[in-house]
């Protein structure tokens, strides 16, 4: 089993009033890779940076997405 990766994908996709579809449209990922990332499994590298900055954060703000 792998260990499960704190981040808040979810919370700061639902403050913002996105669906999971549209997160990952922005991404350019699938909407099953940001389902996978909000239940805590392990992405890429080149995936946290995409949800970033689909986020509109820069890659110096990664701790306030993921806590790994």
């Amino acid at each position: 089993m792998t260990d499960m990766i704190t981040n808040s994908v979810k919370k700061l996709r639902e403050e913002r009033l996105m669906s999971k579809s549209e997160l990952a449209r922005l991404a350019g990922v699938s909407p099953i890779t940001i389902d996978r990332i909000e239940r805590g499994e392990e992405c890429r590298v080149e995936t946290k940076r995409k949800v970033l900055l689909a986020f509109g954060f820069s890659l110096a703000d990664k701790l306030k997405v993921f806590h790994d």
